[in-house]
């Protein structure tokens, strides 16, 4: 195995050793990023090479730094690393260069991580397509002609083709699950509040995104998690959530899964994908679980409106400092800025009421399970030169969201979850799910997870080549 294609945890316990110096991982990283990066277009902002090996080497002389000391990493393009371009993917941005980290970045570099570049992000990260303005879009490993999904495809990409081990990324409908089931590794969503982001602006009202981590296997991801949770106000709270890292496989006998499928035919899926996702759970019943199929436990359309509203109420907010360049925008974000100036307090509050209602619905089912599995995407990659897809099996999507439905149960109340690949179609493209539970959950769905990478190993046996 190439060394760029090996884990996270296995780099650093060598890096750390002295095994493996940073300098040699910075190389191997820098060719396989100028082999592979030209075709894909994940990594931009990628910094100076001869300042990136200078940063290695002086690691490598100062000796174990943390628990990330040496790997290189790219930060999404949604968050700021000092003196790297922060575009956001948007042509108002271009030019803006951070003059300082982000929280979360502060977190990686205090790790000891080299901060290479940036990772590909739609524009304002909105729309999991990853295309803009600015750099262009990221094309799916496995077929160059798709779309590689978004907001963090760049992230995805960069990690199915080995040109990083780790990624970071932000989940608000579906940013960290969606590119990583079409590109073949791991996502994982945090319990909402595990993750603190810092930074100016709100910190109570908008209750939908979080940042977290992507990798190759979920024990990366536990690895990473540990890392960007660091520091956050809950880790001093009594009863606060504990670190997940290292996280063990777990024994699955008698572990109870809820399969919640189309939701009861309420969302649309293109052929095959349903199929495929079947897949994962035969192989959680064979590792000992009990699966079973749940019927509907809440009217989806209200989920998706309740989502539909907050979204609006919270993109609307974040966008208000740039609405003088509204002109500059793409739709959909001239659409959630629209739609967030237009409504009212009592409107955002019934949202919250039914957002509240599915909460403790979904507090109800996990009494009854340890975890819930829903497909990780309602089509496959779709190509790369259409903005969004307008209908599912003819159906026609009312949204230019509409056809990440399938996320929203999860996103709306900020649980714990995992997207795992659930193998190829017999078009090639990869496909996956989403397995969540209760909140706080974290480790517990990382297990799961260990587990099941244990007996597929789907990112290692059918690596992205492009």
């Amino acid at each position: 195995m190439s060394i760029t294609r090996r884990s996270a945890c296995d780099l650093v316990d060598d890096l750390s050793a002295g095994r493996l110096s940073a300098r040699d991982l910075m190389a191997a990283t820098l060719d396989r990023i100028a082999e592979v990066n030209p075709e894909v277009n994940a990594i931009v902002a990628l910094r100076d090479a001869d300042a990136l090996m200078a940063e290695a080497e002086a690691l490598d002389r100062a000796g174990p730094r943390g628990p990330l000391h040496g790997l290189p990493i790219a930060v999404k393009d949604l968050a700021n690393v000092r003196g790297i371009v922060t575009s956001q993917g948007s042509p108002i941005h271009r030019d803006t260069v951070a003059a300082e980290d982000d929280l979360i970045v502060a977190r990686m570099r205090n790790a000891g991580a080299i901060l290479i570049g940036k990772t590909n992000v739609p524009e304002f990260g909105l729309g999991s397509h990853t295309f803009n303005p600015v750099y262009g879009h990221t094309s799916n490993p496995y077929d160059r002609s798709r779309t590689c999904g978004g907001s963090s495809g760049g992230a995805a990409v960069a990690l199915a083709t080995g040109m990083t081990a780790l990624a970071d990324g932000s989940d608000m409908m579906g940013s960290l699950r969606n590119p990583a089931t079409w590109n073949n590794v791991y996502g994982f969503r945090p319990t909402w509040g595990r993750v603190d982001g810092g930074g100016p602006g709100d910190r109570y009202l908008h209750r939908l995104s979080t940042l977290g981590p992507m990798g190759r296997s979920p024990e990366d991801i536990a690895l990473f998690l540990d890392v960007l949770a660091r520091g956050a106000p809950f880790r001093d709270e009594p009863g606060s959530l504990p670190p997940v890292s290292p996280i063990a496989a777990a024994d699955l006998r008698g572990k109870r899964i809820g399969w919640l499928g189309t939701w009861g035919d309420a969302m649309p899926f293109e052929p095959g994908i349903i199929a495929r996702c079947r897949a994962t759970l035969d192989c959680l019943a064979d590792l000992g679980a009990s699966v079973t199929e749940v019927d509907p436990p809440f009217d989806a359309e209200a989920i998706f409106q309740s989502w539909c509203t907050l979204r609006s109420w919270q993109i609307g907010a974040s966008l208000k400092h740039d609405s003088d360049h509204r002109d500059m925008m793409k739709d959909s974000a001239q659409w959630e800025l629209a739609r967030g100036e237009a409504l009212s307090a009592f409107e955002v509050h019934d949202a919250s009421v039914v957002r509240s209602d599915w909460l403790r619905c979904a507090e109800a089912l996990f009494e009854k399970f340890d975890a819930l599995v829903l497909p990780g995407a309602q089509i496959w990659p779709f190509p790369v030169d259409i903005d969004y897809p307008r209908s599912i099996n003819d159906q026609p999507m009312d949204t230019y969201h509409r056809w990440m439905h399938v996320m929203v149960p999860v996103s709306l109340i900020g649980l714990p979850a995992l997207a795992m690949p659930s193998g190829f179609g017999e078009n090639g493209l990869p496909m996956g799910v989403q397995i969540f539970g209760r909140m706080g959950a974290d480790a517990d769905i990382l297990a799961i997870g260990a587990a099941y990478h244990a007996a597929t190993q789907w990112p290692q046996n059918r690596p992205a080549m492009a």
